[in-house]
């Protein structure tokens, strides 16, 4: 009968090592959790063995980017790669979990979901991941050694998991709150997806009438009027279409450097900060903004405590995932507060970012000892701001865009319409004062 060594966790999140003899993989699962604890690792004795002599005899996955024939066949660039698409993760942290709280070893489950991952960079991070499990440290720790992949609120979760003995719980309630970020993150992106449309073509049609359009208009004014001067609007316009037209690089060096310059700023200090305010003020677009970042800070630290991480260690994560520096300031001054043994609340409302109604729900959880409930009610009542948010702005952005084209071309039109206009008038004129 083939002999098993499991890892695992007792009711005290104590990691407990063993061997027992039993007929099947499944009838080990069964026996461990008979003994009162959770399986993390179960594998064949044999199949241990033949593990850990592998990389001795062929440098198993260590020697996958070694040279073949000469050739080297696994070129990392560095600054490339190493990256997977939030989408991606979701879908594996959903799988896993679902592997887990099915019964599957970790272990195992990982190894499933690696042979049919089509995504090359979390294949590879995956097999990884066994490897790491395989060699005896914790899932933890093999997926803090791939930081650009899973930050450190996974991290955390599935350490505090791991801890109390409870993985899947932890694993399932990472996978909702990735799948609850995704949506709301979808939501935004699709609303967006029509104003930025409109701007597009609005540039499109703005350059063929500057660079083609208006152009014919002023050999026609050259020969009309016979050196009467043209409206002022009209010469506004053209001088802008030759300045356009004749420093057509030029144009284009002003307009990149101009991005270029916005882009580095914003990653300074003092730029992000006060980039990060003007996203939060702005008439449209900043209801939304606001009400994703209560969203995410409220679920994330909820989240976070539920699942059995200390509350200044979940503040330091909702910080430097909050993605707004005006948000990471005020969590910090709850860390602060926390950590003098004050309330939540106080610092809070001090901030500016959060309205009253999420204050008092804070206060009244805090108080009675289900702030992280409450944290998730305040989470899903501003996912269904976010959802109105969200109807509201792009039923406004529609005929805000649709104006704003409107007004681009037709200004265009009425200046190259003036001066016929205009000579049309004075042809009037000579001919009434021809027939007295």
């Amino acid at each position: 009968m083939p002999k098993f060594s499991y890892v695992a966790m007792d009711q005290k999140g104590k990691e407990q090592k063993g061997v027992i003899e039993v007929a099947s993989q499944n009838e080990a699962i069964g026996r461990v959790k008979e003994m009162g604890l959770f399986p993390t690792k179960i594998v064949e004795v044999t199949t241990t063995k033949a593990a850990k002599g592998a990389p001795k005899k062929s440098g198993g996955r260590a020697g996958a980017g070694k040279k073949k024939g000469g050739v080297n066949i696994n070129i990392k660039i560095p600054g490339l790669g190493g990256r997977v698409k939030s989408k991606v993760l979701t879908t594996f942290t959903r799988q896993l979990a679902t592997l887990v709280d099915a019964g599957l070893p970790l272990l195992r489950g990982m190894r499933v979901l690696e042979k049919q991952e089509r995504n090359a960079t979390l294949k590879s991070t995956i097999g990884d991941l066994a490897l790491s499990v395989e060699g005896g440290s914790t899932f933890s720790e093999a997926l803090a050694q791939h930081p650009k992949i899973f930050n450190r609120l996974y991290v955390n979760m599935v350490k505090a998991g791991e801890l109390g003995g409870v993985l899947e719980v932890v694993l399932n309630r990472l996978a909702e709150f990735q799948e609850k970020a995704q949506k709301i993150k979808g939501k935004v992106i699709a609303a967006m997806f029509y104003p930025v449309a409109v701007l597009v073509v609005a540039i499109a049609i703005l350059g063929v009438l500057i660079v083609v359009v208006i152009p014919k208009f002023k050999e026609v004014f050259a020969g009309l009027g016979e050196g009467r001067p043209l409206p002022a609007f009209t010469t506004l316009v053209l001088n802008i279409s030759d300045t356009v037209r004749h420093n057509m690089v030029a144009t284009a060096i002003v307009v990149v450097s101009a991005v270029v310059v916005f882009l580095l700023a914003i990653k300074t200090k003092i730029g992000r900060r006060i980039w990060d305010k003007i996203k939060l003020k702005m008439p449209v677009l900043g209801p939304v903004i606001s009400k994703v970042a209560i969203s995410r800070f409220t679920r994330t630290l909820g989240t976070l405590v539920s699942s059995g991480v200390p509350i200044l260690q979940a503040l330091t994560i909702v910080r430097d995932t909050s993605g707004n520096v005006i948000v990471a300031n005020a969590v910090m001054a709850v860390h602060e507060s926390v950590k003098e043994g004050e309330t939540i609340t106080a610092p809070l409302e001090a901030s500016g970012v959060f309205p009253p109604m999420v204050i008092s729900m804070v206060d009244v959880g805090e108080q009675t000892g289900a702030l992280p409930e409450m944290m998730m009610k305040i989470a899903d009542n501003y996912d269904d701001e976010v959802d109105n948010a969200v109807a509201a702005m792009t039923s406004l952005l529609e005929p805000i865009m649709i104006i704003f084209l409107a007004v681009i071309v037709g200004s265009i039109v009425i200046a190259m319409f003036l001066p016929l206009i205009d000579l049309m008038n004075n042809l009037g004129g000579d001919g009434g004062g021809g027939a007295d």
